[in-house]
């Protein structure tokens, strides 16, 4: 693909970037009252009730294949937020995204099998591990929220794959909108244990709309549009920014202060992420 044919996929993805972690930064908000399960479960339905009522995804109309994918897209889309969530609940936004970030850039290494990355992933490994270092209070890192981020990373390597092969056989709108709405299912039970009664305040709905609409519609439309233009192992390097733009979101909408340990990590992380998609660049043929 030309590099000028690339510049609108690769915009879609920034501003998913945005807006998910401002979306997220938000959602935080939320949890005194519903708790994570509660937000997950309230952002992932109202996502899918809102594609689901856009688009209007025909199951029977879908083949098996097809099927398979959006189940596996949705299980990916369940387990990657309600994990994040999770891990949001005792761990600083920036700090879980640049441990979540560890997914993306994994497989990015793995697929491309050039040793050059693999030092990149070393890199990445290296920054998390100085977010150890940093000053996280008497008792450090909440290592529950920790294994949350690494599970949410798991699962977020996890959405690149199936939506890359997802979006190569059905329509980025209608595979998105199906998986929602398996995501939604799959996290309904846990919401409503978690928030109760509350996920039905008029309140919580609004700001569940607009968690929803942040951190789903908006983003999640953007990237499997994006996927069908761009190859997996490009678009999981391309959100590198990811870690910056969650501790950014952090500070401004939730106030949360990062130390220099934190800054120098996620720095790291950042330019892993940078260093790879550079290298990919000048080794692909033009």
């Amino acid at each position: 693909m030309k590099a000028g044919s690339q510049l609108l996929p690769v915009g879609a993805v920034l501003t998913s970037i945005l807006s998910l972690q401002f979306g997220a930064a938000f959602a935080t908000t939320l949890f005194s009252q519903i708790g994570p399960a509660g937000a997950t479960t309230l952002r992932l339905t109202i996502a899918a009730i809102i594609l689901g009522v856009i688009v209007r995804p025909r199951w029977s109309r879908w083949s098996n294949r097809q099927r398979k994918g959006i189940f596996a897209l949705g299980i990916a889309l369940a387990v990657m937020n309600g994990a994040f969530y999770l891990a949001l609940d005792t761990v600083p936004i920036g700090t879980a995204v640049t441990i979540e970030f560890l997914g993306p850039l994994t497989l990015a290494a793995v697929l491309s099998r050039r040793w050059a990355d693999g030092a990149w992933v070393l890199l990445a490994f290296g920054g998390v591990l100085l977010l150890g270092l940093g000053d996280h209070g008497e008792s450090g890192l909440d290592p529950i929220g920790v294994m949350f981020a690494l599970i949410a990373a798991t699962a977020w390597a996890g959405y690149i794959v199936a939506g890359s092969h997802l979006a190569a056989t059905l329509p980025s709108a209608d595979g998105l909108a199906g998986a929602s709405i398996v995501a939604a299912v799959l996290t309904l039970p846990f919401g409503v244990v978690s928030g109760g009664s509350e996920l039905l305040d008029p309140k919580m709905l609004a700001a569940g709309a607009a968690v929803a609409i942040l951190s789903s519609v908006i983003p999640y439309s953007l990237e499997m549009w994006a996927l069908r233009s761009l190859a997996k192992k490009v678009f999981a390097v391309l959100i590198a920014l990811e870690p910056a733009a969650a501790a950014l979101a952090g500070v401004l909408v939730i106030g949360q202060t990062l130390d220099a340990f934190t800054l120098v990590a996620i720095g790291l992380v950042v330019t892993a992420g940078v260093g790879t998609v550079v290298m990919n660049r000048k080794s692909t043929p033009k």
